[in-house]
């Protein structure tokens, strides 16, 4: 063998070690990326999913002449706004996802002030289908939270793969961006008051 051929070779073995280790990161990271991407699409689902229940209740409400309509209307609006909320799964960003967030709170609130009126109309509480609706939101709310939970483990791979050393190096030449975490509503990190007041 000629001398000057075994350089040649150490270059190009190296040379394929670099580029089996670029694709690889590569297609793993892609990988990861679409899970996290099918995550977030598993909260949206949650999300219309209580929607889509939501409007079965205000039908049901709606058929209460004696209903308080503020009330009612503050939980329709937010339904709308809620909805109108989406989130391009290309365009993740923090931002955008605080504008979800603070939308479907919205709708949450307003839907937990609603319930709290309920107690008002005991013909509506008896209602088949709001002992149907109580026993399902239930249901979706432990949904929502656990789809945002898989979605955070989802983010979280990606990100260690993306951010350690030397894949780190790699990411950006690639073009893959941190993906955001969903996060609490602020606030809620805090205990809250709770008064017994007896008389």
């Amino acid at each position: 063998m000629k001398k000057w051929l075994v350089p040649l070779i150490v270059i190009a073995v190296i040379a394929i070690g670099i580029y089996n280790w670029a694709v690889g990161f590569n297609n793993t990271a892609v990988e990861y990326e679409a899970d996290a991407k099918t995550a977030w699409s598993n909260v949206e689902s949650t999300y219309q999913r209580r929607s889509d229940l939501y409007s079965t209740v205000i039908k049901t409400v709606q058929g209460a002449a004696d209903f308080e309509r503020k009330t009612l209307n503050e939980v329709i609006e937010a339904r709308s706004k809620a909805t109108s909320v989406n989130v391009n799964i290309d365009d993740l960003t923090p931002e955008n996802l605080e504008k979800f967030q603070q939308a479907q709170s919205q709708l949450k609130g307003s839907f937990s002030r609603l319930i709290a009126t309920f107690e008002r109309y005991p013909d509506l509480k008896a209602s088949q289908q709001f002992r149907d609706f109580q026993a399902q939101q239930e249901g979706t709310e432990n949904r929502i939270n656990v789809a945002r939970d898989r979605y955070n483990e989802a983010v979280n791979i990606y990100d260690i793969h993306t951010t350690k050393f030397p894949g780190k190096l790699l990411a950006g030449l690639f073009g893959f961006d941190e993906i955001p975490r969903y996060k609490a509503d602020p606030g809620t990190e805090n205990v809250p008051d709770v008064n017994f007041e007896f008389n």
